[in-house]
């Protein structure tokens, strides 16, 4: 059952209106069904808005100008040598299996990753289904946005000289933990901040990105259909752990806390175990 914040409340949409996944793939109208929201009456836990996407999550490498410089002089980006600054948009994926929500632990194994580092991004859910999107009508369909961070263990994207693995260990998508639709946003200064136990460690807007989100849009859907559902994160900005000397990458109870302006703020500790991953359970 999907939640809404109706001012400072939580409410919930009511049980026809069904998961966030399914209004966005009705093309539900998300002010008319709030309006038949009830107040929730005691604590929740809150999940994350799309808890299991439909397909992987779409993301964007090196899209702001300080981090693009920041991640091709750290040794660990393998399109280095075609310039730090790209030339059209890094698109990869994480997969959905991956998804965790709001205060849900981000775990790793230090057996196998020892540089698990955090990237706070803006993310955008697609409403619209489509093909062929030209930048004039790429905001046609979009629904709106989420915050995600973008989990990474550093050691493996460089080791295997590719970022799928190492970006879609069990519990390395936090996201929520909530949405804004699409009219709430200005895309184009809207800020975006990164916290490590209280410390800020990024502090962006995204009026820096490089490629903006039409352009982003009509580079995924020339050769893929976008489907109403689908998450883009639009990339992260200077201040991630591995560009500090030395790096200053995760630890077992450290916590980040992302901000984006007009969404909120995602919050999740951090915790080492040995043969971490959820299995069978997820």
């Amino acid at each position: 059952m999907a939640v809404v914040e109706q001012g400072r409340i939580a409410a919930l949409l009511p049980e026809t209106a069904g998961s966030l996944l399914e209004i966005v793939e009705k093309g539900a109208p998300l002010a008319a069904l709030a309006q038949e929201a009830t107040p929730l009456r005691r604590p929740a836990r809150l999940l994350a808005p799309i808890p299991r996407p439909r397909r992987n999550i779409f993301c964007v490498g090196k899209n702001y100008h300080e981090h693009a410089q920041e991640f091709a002089k750290s040794g660990f980006d393998s399109s280095a040598a075609s310039g730090a600054i790209p030339e059209a948009p890094i698109v990869f994926s994480k997969v959905p299996e991956c998804v965790i929500g709001p205060d849900e632990a981000v775990v790793f194994d230090p057996a196998v990753s020892d540089a698990t580092d955090y990237e706070g991004e803006l993310a955008v859910i697609v409403g619209k289904s489509g093909r062929g999107i030209t930048k004039t009508r790429a905001m046609d369909h979009v629904w709106g946005y989420t915050i995600v961070n973008d989990v990474t263990a550093r050691d493996v994207q460089g080791r295997l000289k590719q970022w799928l693995v190492g970006k879609s260990f069990d519990t390395f998508c936090p996201m929520g933990p909530w949405v804004v639709t699409a009219d709430e946003l200005d895309l184009g200064n809207t800020t975006l901040k990164t916290w490590v136990n209280g410390e800020l460690r990024q502090d962006a807007n995204t009026r820096d990105l490089i490629f903006d989100v039409p352009t982003i849009i009509e580079t995924i859907s020339a050769g893929v259909t976008l489907r109403a559902g689908d998450i883009i994160a639009t990339g992260t900005p200077v201040g991630v752990g591995i560009g500090f000397n030395p790096p200053k990458y995760l630890k077992d109870g450290d916590v980040v806390e992302i901000e984006v302006g007009g969404i909120g703020r995602l919050r999740n500790p951090v915790r080492a175990a040995r043969g971490a991953g959820r299995g069978d359970k997820a």
